[in-house]
């Protein structure tokens, strides 16, 4: 679909911001890259060849049985004997052979001709966000050629751990503020455009809402209903959608009396016409200028929850459990850099793009 001549001169102005424009370029590769932490970063393989057929660890569940073993459970295919079992078909020798043949055998070493009949492609980090690594030593280990990033504190592989936080930080923060946005743009245009009671009303209710210590309220529901993905968003938004409430209002309170207003009440167009095609497009400015506020906001939110232990479950990869773990083990300074950096680099790709969309949204801004 074609972007109408407004549209087309506000992404010419995105463009014309050098920072704005590489910060989306920049944001949008890593988030990308994310998207496919499962092919990047597993303990299964992502394509296995067993007597001709091609199987897809990464994104099915197999027995050990469909490689020839013995157990119903979900096959270890870093185990070496599920590993010559798919290398040799399924051949007894997996079984009875000697421990270093087996050996030989799943890495590969062993060269009787004609032996092979299957192959497994690994991601190129073999580690989940929650795999333990098979290193010698005591957690937390520090980087290797193994570990790019080291291990935290249960040793799991950090850089695993990043990539999975960074998509679970990035998909909550687009909810939240999608959803928190939506509630309050309506609510401050309902304000703004009707005044009068329903205003004054409304004002009371949001400044009692926002002394509200939703800290608090978010700790006692979640240890009486359990901490959950779904639940965290919704008790963030239901805290976080006075945001933008303040400035729509005084946009719609100053534009409400305006002539092209007076013009399309007298042609008896609707209250929601009027209201969201003709006056939320300029209050877009001020809305926009709010957002790198909003996002910034939510991703700290998460990381504060999560490192008070309030926050994602304690299964999921997060980048706040991640900070407790480097305040917890200073002797480990490589978890501290690197949520520290994670952080930095997130927050200062998405304050830079919104900074952009901000200025390209304001028609006084023009750039060379």
């Amino acid at each position: 679909m074609a972007l109408s001549p407004l549209n087309q001169r506000r992404w010419r102005n995105f463009k014309r911001n050098r920072r704005a424009f590489w910060s989306l370029i920049i944001f949008v590769i890593a988030f990308g890259v994310s998207l496919f932490a499962e092919v990047l970063a597993n303990d299964r393989p992502i394509v296995v060849s067993y007597r001709g057929e091609i199987y897809t660890p990464v994104f099915s569940f197999y027995p050990e049985t469909a490689f020839g073993g013995d157990f119903k459970t979900e096959a270890d295919y870093k185990d070496p004997v599920v590993q010559c079992l798919i290398r040799t078909g399924g051949v007894d020798l997996c079984f009875d052979a000697p421990e270093e043949i087996i050996q030989e055998v799943a890495a590969g070493t062993f060269s009787e001709d004609g032996f092979y009949k299957g192959w497994a492609l690994w991601p190129l980090i073999p580690y989940a966000y929650n795999t333990p690594v098979d290193r010698p030593g005591a957690a937390p280990l520090p980087p290797s050629a193994q570990n790019w990033l080291g291990t935290d504190d249960r040793k799991r592989d950090v850089v695993a751990r990043v990539l999975y936080g960074f998509r679970l930080s990035i998909f909550f923060t687009l909810i939240v503020t999608t959803l928190a946005s939506v509630v309050g743009i309506i609510a401050g245009a309902v304000q703004g455009y009707f005044g009068g009671w329903l205003d004054l009303i409304f004002q009371r209710v949001i400044e009692i809402w926002g002394a509200t210590p939703s800290l608090y309220i978010i700790i006692i529901l979640f240890a009486v209903l359990g901490r959950s993905f779904w639940l965290l968003v919704f008790l963030t938004v239901l805290f976080g959608w006075t945001a933008l409430v303040g400035v729509v209002r005084a946009e719609f309170l100053r534009a409400r009396n305006l002539e092209y207003v007076r013009a399309a009440k007298a042609l008896g167009v609707s209250n929601r016409t009027i209201m969201f095609r003709h006056m939320l497009p300029n209050a877009m400015v001020a809305t926009v200028t709010m957002l790198p506020f909003i996002v910034t906001g939510t991703i700290s939110t998460l990381a504060g929850l999560d490192f008070l232990g309030f926050g994602l479950p304690s299964t999921a990869p997060s980048l706040g459990e991640l900070t407790l773990q480097a305040k917890q083990n200073l002797q480990a300074p490589w978890l501290g850099f690197t949520a520290f950096f994670t952080f930095a680099i997130m927050l200062s790709l998405l304050v830079f793009i919104f900074e952009g969309v901000r200025d390209a949204f304001d028609p006084r801004k023009t750039f060379s």
